[in-house]
């Protein structure tokens, strides 16, 4: 936008300069820009003015006018009843020129009107620009300003005023449809072309400016809907250590089988939870370390039945589990602080029980390949950096003699998985290329080298943002 005002701020002088130096009874221009339909606001661009016998131009607008930016509104200077007649209301609703080389009798000078003064010699000839070449396909929906009776002007003709030019002269070297102010007229088509070339210029750059942020706009929607789909698809990791899960329970089972006198962490969580029970009832119903119990039971239990790896487990208890009972014991005497803290170590240590790598000579029974497979396995978690490890549940699953409950089921949705999964880094990689070329302009045939599955033309052109933004 400021590069637009500076540009026509340019070419108006330009024009200024010219009209004096081609008229040397003309001492003064000024240049009026008019907006865009329907509100035509006209406002005061540049004026410039020479001294007699000097080729020097000063220029400015004055300390204080109407016209000087924001401007007037069609509906301030158009004929209107009760006000004072403009000649810029002539010249922009009739797209004819003013000439005022009589100033006694101009009838459309305001100050004449308001304070009897009478203005100097001047001419104001509007620029007209071609509705066509301004609005093209787009004019025939135009909104026409109104006049006072509110009927639309400017219909019935293919142009628009752009701009008004005003020329003031020398007393008494105008005449109305002298060589001076043809010139002028002449003159004002080279500036409607300037106009015409710098309206354009300035609707593609709104337009480019537009659609960049309908562009950005689009692509953080884009981008927000694809990290919802990856944290989707986050899904496929917890769903195969569901069976992983599968695996670890038979082990466990199996060690149960084999060998005595071995701790497991529902014995432990009993304990602690007849603890509970059975001396919560000292607490106040209603009260907060209540609540603290009621919840700590519930989550204890849960515990007990869900079968999470090792390390999750520890986090359970570390998290959720101990600091409850640090509140209850610090502020009870119901329990047994040292009894409490014995339990709860004990049960931390239970649950890497099944990890023991000297159990697996206890087995008997099977393969110590196979028993050794089954007890790394068991206790590992798949994530993207170690998704090679599917390939080696599958064939421990696949040992024949494995006691693994619903084996055949395990396997296909292992497989399944396995190949979801493994087209995960893939589909994020050319999600977050593609996002990015968008965004920084890529064409659409590179775009189409990165994801030819998604063709070059369907992806719109050029504009995105990575899903890491």
């Amino acid at each position: 936008m400021e590069k637009f005002e500076s540009l026509l701020e340019t070419s108006c002088r330009t024009m200024i300069r010219t009209i004096l130096a081609c008229l040397d009874n003309a001492k003064k221009g000024t240049i009026y820009r008019i907006g865009l339909m329907p509100e035509l606001t006209a406002v005061r661009i540049t004026s410039g003015s020479r001294e007699s016998g000097s080729e020097e131009i000063e220029w400015g607008l004055p300390a204080a006018s109407d016209y000087n930016p924001p401007g007037k509104s069609w509906e301030q200077y158009r004929d209107q009843p009760g006000r004072p007649l403009e000649a810029m209301g002539w010249c922009v609703e009739k797209q004819l020129s003013w000439t005022a080389d009589n100033p006694q009798e101009d009838e459309r000078s305001v100050r004449k009107q308001l304070l009897g003064e009478v203005e100097d010699h001047y001419h104001m000839e509007p620029v007209l620009v071609s509705k066509a070449s301004l609005y093209g396909s787009a004019a025939d929906g135009l909104c026409y300003p109104l006049d006072h009776l509110g009927n639309p002007i400017w219909q019935d003709t293919g142009y628009v005023v752009a701009a008004v030019i005003k020329i003031h002269f020398e007393p008494g070297s105008l005449n109305r449809g002298d060589s001076s102010t043809r010139a002028i007229r002449e003159l004002s088509q080279s500036l409607g072309t300037e106009l015409l070339s710098l309206y354009i210029s300035d609707m593609l750059y709104r337009a480019r400016k537009d659609f960049a942020r309908q562009r950005l706009q689009s692509c953080e929607i884009l981008a927000h809907e694809l990290r919802n789909t990856m944290v989707k698809l986050g899904f496929v990791f917890t769903a195969i250590n569901a069976q992983v899960a599968i695996i670890r329970e038979s082990w466990e089972h199996l060690l149960q089988t084999h060998v005595a006198g071995l701790e497991w962490k529902g014995a432990v969580l009993g304990t602690l939870s007849s603890e509970l029970e059975q001396k919560r009832e000292s607490l106040r119903p209603g009260s907060e370390l209540y609540a603290i119990s009621e919840t700590l039971l519930a989550e204890q239990k849960e515990l007990a039945k869900i079968s999470l790896s090792p390390y999750q487990e520890q986090d359970w208890v570390r998290n959720k589990i101990r600091p409850k009972w640090e509140r209850l014991l610090s502020v009870s005497a119901a329990w047994d602080p040292s009894e409490i803290n014995s339990l709860l170590d004990r049960l931390l240590d239970s649950l890497r029980t099944g990890m023991e790598k000297t159990l697996i000579g206890k087995v008997n029974g099977f393969p110590a390949e196979i028993l050794e497979e089954w007890a790394r396995l068991a206790y590992i978690n798949i994530n993207s950096s170690n998704l090679h490890q599917i390939d080696e549940v599958v064939r421990l699953v696949q040992y024949p003699l494995l006691p693994v409950a619903h084996k055949e089921q395990v396997l296909r949705v292992l497989k399944s998985l396995k190949s979801l999964v493994l087209i995960i880094p893939e589909v994020e990689e050319k999600a977050t290329r593609i996002l990015q070329s968008l965004r920084y302009g890529t064409w659409a045939e590179d775009i189409a080298r990165i994801a030819p599955g998604l063709g070059g033309a369907s992806v719109c052109g050029d504009s995105g943002i990575g899903l890491t933004d």
